[in-house]
C-alpha cells in the first residue's frame, strides 16, 4: 500500500531518496503496517517523533505501535520545537 510520509524540520533528513518535496515522500508499506513500523523502518528517533498525525488527526504516543495505516494515508511527524 502507498502512504505519504511527511517529516518536518530536522526529521526531513530521514526521508528516502525518492522524496517528492523536501519534506514529503510516497512510501510503499506492507498491509497492516503501523506508525511504529514506519518510525523504525526509517530509523526516526522515537524521542524526536513528538507530534504525529495521520490525515491531520493527532495520534497519542501510546497508540502509535498499534495504529495500522491505510492506503493513501498521510503520516506527518514533527520534532519537538523550542524557541525563545
Amino acid at each position: 500500500m502507498q502512504v505519504t510520509l511527511k517529516l518536518f524540520a530536522s526529521l526531513a533528513s530521514y526521508l528516502p531518496p525518492n522524496k517528492k518535496t523536501s519534506i514529503e515522500a510516497d512510501i510503499e508499506l506492507a498491509e497492516g503496517s503501523t506508525i511504529g513500523d514506519v518510525i523504525s523502518l526509517y530509523k526516526i528517533p522515537r524521542k524526536s517523533a513528538h507530534l504525529v498525525m495521520v490525515n491531520g488527526v493527532y495520534i497519542k504516543p501510546e497508540e502509535r505501535d498499534q495504529y495500522a495505516l491505510k492506503s493513501n494515508d498521510a503520516l506527518a511527524i514533527c520534532p519537538p520545537v523550542a524557541g525563545g
